[in-house]
This record gives C-alpha cells, sequence and structure tokens, in this order.
C-alpha cells in the first residue's frame, strides 16, 4: 500500500482556507488509487481551543471534503476534524477515516489531551482504541500527545494493529521527541508508523513539519522537512509478517497456556 503524507500549514479557524490549501497541496503530486492519504491533527482547524468556533457537526464541511477526496482519487483518507462532542458544550479531538467509495470507516477520539494548554476542558478524551480494515492492512489511528504513552499502542498491537497513523500538531521545541518517540513506537511493536505532523506556525507555536514513515525495524523510509508537502512511500505488508515470525518480541501478547 503506497502512503501519501499530506504536512500542511494549517489556517488558524479558516477552513475554506485549508480546504484550498490540501487541494493545492495535493496537485503537486501524483496520487495512485488504492492510496492512503494522511492529514495533520484538527487539520481544517489548527489546534484552536475555541470549540464554539471550529467544531463541527457529523456530516459537516469538514467531512464532506474528506470524504469527496477519497471519492476523487480512490483512496482511503485519515484526517483530523475537530468535531462536535455529544455534549454541544464541548468538542471532540478526531482522526477520521474515508474508504474511496466516500463512507466514513472508522473514527478515533485522541485518549491523551495535551495538559499544558488545558486540551481536557475543550476536547474529552476518548477511551477506547480502533483498529480498521484497509487493503489488508489492521490499521491503528492514533493522534500527536498519544504517541508519549506506549500503552494506548500496546492496546492497538493486541487486536492486530499493523500499521499506526499518528497526526499530530506537534511543536518544534520537541520535535526531537516526536522522531524518537515515532521510532520506538514502530520498534517496540513491531508495527510500521506514519506520523504527519503540520509546518507553519499558529497564534501560539512554530511546528517543525518533519512528518516521517517508519519501518518495523525503526528505519526511516520518508521523512519531510519543515516545509508543506507531499511525501509517499510504499509499505510492504510480507516484510512486517517475516519480521515478526523471525523476531517473535509480540509472543507476549499471546502466551501460549
Amino acid at each position: 500500500m503506497i502512503v501519501v503524507g499530506l504536512q500542511t500549514d494549517i489556517v488558524w479557524e479558516d477552513r475554506q482556507s485549508n480546504f484550498s490549501r490540501i487541494d493545492e497541496l495535493i496537485g503537486t503530486t501524483e496520487l495512485a488509487a488504492g492510496s492512503l492519504l494522511v492529514l495533520p491533527e484538527l487539520s481544517t482547524a489548527g489546534f484552536s481551543m475555541n470549540t464554539g468556533a471550529v467544531t463541527e457537526a457529523r456530516g459537516g464541511e469538514s467531512e464532506q471534503f474528506f470524504a469527496s477526496l477519497a471519492i476523487r482519487h480512490r483512496s482511503h483518507v485519515i484526517a483530523g476534524i475537530a468535531s462536535l462532542n455529544e455534549d454541544p458544550a464541548f468538542g471532540a479531538n478526531e482522526s477520521v477515516c474515508f474508504g474511496p467509495d466516500g463512507t466514513e470507516v472508522a473514527r478515533y477520539r485522541k485518549r491523551n489531551p495535551f495538559p499544558l494548554v488545558n486540551e481536557a476542558d475543550h476536547y474529552p478524551a476518548g477511551n477506547k482504541a480502533v483498529v480498521l480494515e484497509m487493503n489488508g492492512w489492521k490499521v491503528a489511528p492514533l493522534i500527536c500527545y498519544d504517541l508519549r504513552f506506549p500503552e494506548p499502542f500496546r492496546e492497538a498491537t493486541a487486536l492486530g494493529a499493523e500499521l499506526f497513523v499518528v497526526i499530530a500538531n506537534w511543536p518544534a521545541t520537541r520535535v526531537d521527541h516526536w522522531t524518537t518517540l515515532l521510532r520506538a513506537r514502530a520498534i517496540e511493536n513491531l508495527a510500521y508508523v506514519v506520523g504527519v505532523n503540520r509546518a507553519g506556525s499558529d497564534p501560539h507555536l512554530s511546528y517543525p513539519g518533519a512528518s516521517l514513515i517508519v519501518d518495523p525495524k525503526g528505519e526511516i523510509l520518508a521523512q519531510a522537512a519543515s516545509e508543506p508537502c507531499a511525501f509517499h512511500t510504499e509499505l510492504d505488508h510480507d516484510a512486517l509478517l517475516q519480521w515478526r515470525r523471525d523476531f517473535p518480541a509480540l509472543s507476549c501478547l499471546n502466551p501460549k497456556s
């Protein structure tokens, strides 16, 4: 499967401008049908705690845009959306996956809100792992600060995850943590990891880009620099399965009785 990371510079609280930037970025690269397109956390809003301005109900403009994108390119799309919570006083920081026919395949809610901005006061935490089927792969979406915690990754691995897709608004001041932890999660779970971060800046922080794709041995297969860009690589499912046979570090998840 070909994975295409779309490292965007997100316009603050401006959905329509972000749609335009995403379309412009996609226009710079050739996309093969059957790919997986990945966009950052809160990709049409920015990391805004102003939930009254950025959250959208189910079927809102962002969902319509990404569903259309999936249909146009006959590919899966995973993107971060500021959704409306069940309690309308709050938002939901979610990673939503759309299939090539535009239907919603899965929806994951960030389980570890970022405490330094009191994110949980605006986007309450989710409470479960999500593993979805995609082109013969088992894929687990996660979001930004989740990366610092090995437990949700291990939980998803126990459910069969082979590919982790981590979308983020990870700040430049901690970029080394970002790249180190993505590689660590790949190594410890014998899985591919795709990390798609944003570029540019918002009213509060600057962002380094530095999106990357890591193989199950922790080797970097593709890495973006600091500017908005599209980058891609092809993942090898057979190689993943072979590595898991050759190096059975996950046998502890299913011990023999």
